[in-house]
Formats: structure tokens, sequence, C-alpha cells
């Protein structure tokens, strides 16, 4: 069995190296191909979701960077409908580097490949929603927050008889204000906060 050369050995002993792809690894774990690294014997919450969100960059055929997976982790691991700005900044509180581009970019792939939808509820104003399933939505007029509301609360007659058209899908808008009994408590954020 030939020998590498001294000179050509790595110096970085190997519990320093970087983990293989796929894999994920955190200070005082082991990972190996595939594996959820954990801390001590106990996966933490935030190892799993992450495991997750790779397995579901790369069955849609992304392959999961550090940027990627923190806009997924932004987008997909939520039940809100941020914008491509709310996305930059909240990744970018973790990843001060992140430019608006990758943000764009990388929103714009995931649209592309099926994990979120790109929704205009409203003129100017572009969100992404996780939630792939049939639903529509309700727009808050005070807080600007969206909600969803499941199809099944709405029943739409006739899409399928309008003359002349071949309608590849819908949803029902609507627009009002949420009551204190509601399915969302209003915050005093940005006047369009998302949830």
């Amino acid at each position: 069995m030939p020998r590498s050369h001294p000179s050509r050995r790595s110096k970085t002993p190997s519990s320093a190296r970087a983990p293989a792809p796929g894999s994920v690894a955190t200070p005082g774990s082991v990972a190996t191909q595939g594996s959820v690294a954990t801390q001590g014997s106990v996966a933490t919450p935030h190892l799993v979701a992450e495991q997750g969100l790779r397995g579901r960059l790369a069955a849609c055929g992304i392959g999961p960077s550090v940027q990627r997976l923190a806009i997924a982790e932004v987008v997909l691991a939520s039940d809100r409908h941020p914008s491509a700005e709310a996305v930059l900044a909240a990744v970018s509180a973790r990843l001060p580097s992140i430019s608006r581009a990758t943000v764009y970019a990388t929103l714009r792939l995931f649209a592309e490949r099926g994990l979120v939808r790109e929704l205009a509820l409203e003129e100017g104003r572009v969100v992404f929603d996780p939630k792939l399933e049939r639903h529509h939505h309700f727009i808050d007029d005070e807080s600007g927050a969206i909600v969803d509301v499941p199809w099944e609360a709405l029943a739409v007659r006739g899409v399928p008889a309008l003359a002349g058209l071949d309608v590849r899908e819908f949803q029902v808008v609507l627009r009002g204000t949420l009551r204190a009994d509601g399915p969302v408590q209003r915050s005093s954020s940005s006047p369009h906060a998302s949830t």
C-alpha cells in the first residue's frame, strides 16, 4: 500500500475537518455521510430541522449551501408569508454577508422547483407561501398580516363552466379586519407583517 509523502498529509486533526457533504456536524459531534450530528447523544431540534430542510432541498435537486439552508429555514420552516425583503432581513441577522441577489435568486429557485408559491396578493407586494396545499388567504387591512383560510371553508361554484377560459388554478383572497378572537393575534410590528 503506497504511503503518502509526509508533506502531503493533512495537518488538520480529523476531529476538525469539515463534515462530508450531506452530513451535519456541530462542535463536539461526529457526523457521517447522511447522518444527523448530535450534541452528546441527543439530536438538537435545530439539527433535526436542518437535516429535514436538507432533504427537502435535495429532493428538488437543490444543493444545500449554507445560504440556501438559512433561507429555507426562514421560509419553509414557518407558516408565515414573507416578502423577499423580510427574508433578507431575517437571514442577514444570521449571515450578515448574504447578498440581496442571493436571497432573490434562491427564492426564485425555490418557487421554480415547487418548494414555495410566489404570490402577488396585492399590487406591488409579492410574498412566498410555503404551504403548497390548496387554500385561500385573508389579508388584515390594518396590519397587512396574511392568514391561511382552509380550502373547504369557502365554496366557489362555476369555475369549470366559465366560457372561453381554461382555469389552471384559483384562490380567493379575502380582506378585512382580524377580530380579537381570530386565528392570529394582531402584532404591533411593521404595517406589512405577514403570518
